[in-house]
């Protein structure tokens, strides 16, 4: 079997190297960017004088049939194809008789990193406008539900009321960290290591920056050494991909609960639930659960590639091989797990008075209460003492908490109403607070974000 390096040896790889070794079953999604990589190397070396104006179009001819075949599914591999680089190249050597210069100047070390960072790109984007559209969503839904309002949970204990739609923004906000990040890892990536060969460089005169330009790259790298062996990119990709997945875990144990019997708040759409297989009555929020569950995995992607990155010297080394398959599932995993969180959520129906009800105790305006003291002159430490003693007494049988604080000679029948069903969500209008008018500002805020070009 003829392989890339067969001048050295003289025997075939054994079957188990190769089944080792060989990458093609995977990385060959990477063919869109390997074909326009190899174009713009192609037009470099022309460009530089190492490639005559009738070979460079050859070559780019049968780079387009190469594109064509494999597009449309009808490229032959070969047993000798141990990746999509090999692939490519065996093919254009059969198109054309000046393919063999298409590897020119070139390694499949800095070729495979030019293939990462390109597909990379792409691939934030993709997750970027998915997760905006899920932003998108958790608007509409704060907009649509208005001044409803349910309890806020602290150590998920009832702690104050707030409003849905305030509840809906904080994660909407969370993803807008998540969506920094990725714009700013993309950022960083965006750094074309063409042309800096198997390690060193070239003798030969090539120009990097030509095609880092035609690829569309910010920039081009400064050190061979570390543009073939860098894959902080897919480090910081797999991160914020890791966080992003925390955010959705946490997004769907709040389903999870919120549409037990025992909360209520929400009722799911059929098309976006499951049923039991035993149990005629069920409807389950798997979406959920397994945005839930899917976050482990893209944790473990993370943590998996630190542990390979951390022990290797410079420069290539082919443990490097392994940052694709985390990489590509990592993606492929929060694509899939937005999108469907997004139509689930896209499809709830809120049961705002259950929400109301649940929110309804008294106890739930004891932080008002010590407020209103406080407003009045009283320390906080002793305002906070005086509300916990009533709070006590009420729990103890002593009387309904609301008589008890309207009896009282420190707070009264004025302050007592404050502990009306509803009164207290719509009383925090500091800034980032859950009353309608700080939410109604906070909307309008969450809205000019969502309007901003990010990428």
């Amino acid at each position: 079997m003829a392989t890339l390096w067969q001048g050295r040896f003289s025997t075939d790889p054994s079957q188990s190297l190769q089944a080792l070794n060989d990458s093609l079953h995977f990385d060959q999604r990477m063919f869109p960017q390997d074909i326009a990589g190899s174009r713009a190397h192609v037009r470099m070396l022309c460009e530089v004088g190492l490639l005559a104006d009738s070979e460079r179009d050859e070559i780019l001819l049968a780079l387009d049939q190469v594109l064509a075949e494999l597009s449309d599914g009808s490229f032959e591999f070969a047993e000798s194809d141990e990746d999509i680089h090999t692939a490519v190249e065996r093919r254009v050597c059969e198109l054309a008789e000046s393919g063999a210069k298409l590897h020119t100047g070139r390694s499949r070390n800095d070729q495979v990193a030019t293939d990462l960072r390109l597909w990379t790109k792409g691939a934030v984007d993709g997750v970027v406008a998915l997760v905006q559209g899920l932003q998108r969503t958790l608007l509409e839904s704060a907009e649509s539900v208005g001044d409803a309002h349910l309890p806020g949970y602290t150590h998920l204990q009832q702690a104050q009321p707030v409003l849905l739609a305030h509840h809906l923004l904080a994660h909407g906000w969370a993803l807008a960290r998540d969506v920094d990040r990725l714009v700013a890892a993309r950022a960083r990536l965006d750094v074309s290591p063409l042309g800096a060969g198997a390690l060193a460089g070239s003798s030969l005169p090539l120009d990097p920056h030509m095609c880092a330009d035609d690829l569309g790259f910010a920039g081009v790298f400064d050190n061979s050494l570390d543009a073939v062996s860098d894959r902080d990119f897919v480090a910081e990709v797999l991160f914020a991909l890791a966080l992003l997945g925390v955010h959705l875990s946490r997004i769907g144990e709040e389903l999870v609960l919120w549409a037990s019997s025992e909360f209520g708040f929400v009722a799911l759409d059929e098309a976006f639930s499951t049923g039991s297989s035993m149990m005629p009555q069920k409807k389950n929020p798997d979406i959920a659960e397994l945005a839930r569950g899917k976050a482990g995995r893209l944790i473990g992607h993370l943590t998996g590639l630190l542990a390979t990155l951390k022990g290797l010297p410079l420069t290539y080394n082919k443990d490097l091989q392994e940052d694709k398959e985390p990489l590509f599932d990592a993606v492929d995993t929060v694509q899939l797990t937005v999108s469907a969180l997004n139509g689930m959520i896209s499809t709830l129906e809120f049961n705002t008075d259950r929400m109301a009800e649940a929110a309804a105790s008294p106890y739930a305006a004891a932080t008002d209460l010590a407020e209103w003291l406080v407003s009045r002159g009283m320390p906080f430490r002793q305002a906070h003492a005086v509300v916990g003693d009533l709070v006590r007494r009420s729990i103890d049988g002593e009387g309904g908490f609301v008589e008890l604080v309207a009896a009282s000679d420190a707070l009264g029948p004025d302050a007592a109403r404050l502990a009306a069903p509803g009164v207290s969500a719509t009383r925090r209008n500091t800034h980032g607070g859950g009353s309608p008018a700080a939410v109604a500002e906070q909307i309008r805020r969450f809205r000019a974000l969502l309007g901003l070009d990010r990428l």
